[in-house]
């Protein structure tokens, strides 16, 4: 009916993208030329954001009326956490999907870290461009390549060395945080694996070369890097059962909450989408003990495909308003 649509909307004003589909074009209405999403944020001031993509141009966001110049700026701004089932896929799928949530979570806090990751990305694309018109040849520009290669080693050390040091402290709000929903005898943990952090880094990156050129793409830096989550010493991919793994993924959500908390002026936003899904009735109360927590949480917005049991929930919640969306209208109720 459109209640993940709202979510993802308020997430487009804070991240200037969505977070179901990141390519702005397949996000127009069928039949539509573009689409605009309008908002009035009330913080110390009221802001007024808007945002605008029309498809073959580029996307506008605007604060108060005045453009956004570079969308990287505007990141961070207004701090939002957003899960929505989907978010399984952050343990059950490869490394790539733990490397943006991390990114994305990072990036909200360490303006920075935003810069580095941009400024990689935008090198990674171009050496690995080059390797695919050399077409597998050996006898390449070793000088364009070592052009690259100059830039990209610091970048790979500098990037590995902040998410090492946010993981260190985003670890502790993490464990509080599962043991809070699961008060069992439950152990977790989150490792990060690179080679940027090894002594030997430039020795791993330069001795790939050859595999480089025959694969026409860049297999060494810290676009391989894996955060690893564990339960009880083991993967929680292969052993955490379904409402373990959604803990899990809850936990991580509501720590990154906590962190950007802990440093932002403007509390974030917590977007909690189906957030009842695949839990049993323990942990649903638990989640709901802590979401009601109005020191600790300033606006929280939870859908639910069950109107009675949202109701039967936070009966007992002050300040709690229920809305039900039909085909894409919100209704107050």
């Amino acid at each position: 009916m459109g209640k993940t649509n709202l979510l993802d909307a308020i997430h487009y004003l804070c991240m200037t993208r969505s977070a179901i589909n990141t390519i702005d074009s397949q996000n127009i209405f069928d039949g539509e030329k573009y689409f605009a999403i309008n908002s009035t944020i009330e913080a110390e001031k009221n802001l007024r954001v808007n945002c605008y993509f029309e498809a073959g141009k580029k996307k506008i966001i605007k604060v108060n009326g005045a453009e956004v110049q570079k969308l990287s700026d505007h990141i961070g701004k207004i701090p939002c956490v957003l899960t929505t089932p989907d978010d399984n896929e952050i343990i059950k799928e490869g490394s790539e999907i733990r490397r943006k949530t991390f990114d994305a979570m990072i990036s909200q806090s360490n303006r920075h870290y935003l810069g580095l990751i941009i400024h990689y990305s935008a090198l990674l694309k171009q050496r690995n461009a080059f390797l695919k018109q050399n077409d597998g040849r050996f006898n390449l520009n070793k000088k364009l390549l070592e052009t690259y290669d100059q830039q990209l080693l610091p970048l790979n050390k500098e990037i590995a060395q902040e998410r090492a040091k946010f993981l260190a402290a985003f670890t502790p709000y993490f464990q509080r945080n599962y043991n809070d929903i699961f008060s069992g005898a439950e152990k977790v943990g989150i490792g990060y694996k690179s080679d940027g952090t090894k002594e030997n880094f430039k020795q791993i990156f330069v001795s790939s070369l050859d595999k480089d050129i025959v694969t026409q793409r860049t297999n060494v830096g810290c676009h391989k890097d894996d955060f690893v989550f564990r339960l009880n010493d083991k993967p929680v991919k292969k052993f955490g059962s379904q409402g373990q793994q959604k803990s899990f993924i809850i936990a991580l959500k509501l720590s990154e909450y906590d962190f950007l908390k802990s440093i932002k002026e403007n509390d974030p936003l917590l977007l909690l989408d189906d957030l009842f899904d695949k839990l049993d009735d323990e942990r649903i109360a638990q989640i709901i003990n802590l979401v009601n927590d109005r020191d600790r949480f300033s606006q929280v917005f939870v859908t639910d495909a069950r109107r009675d049991r949202s109701e039967e929930l936070f009966k007992e919640t002050s300040n709690v308003h229920f809305f039900e969306i039909e085909n894409g209208a919100v209704k107050n109720l």
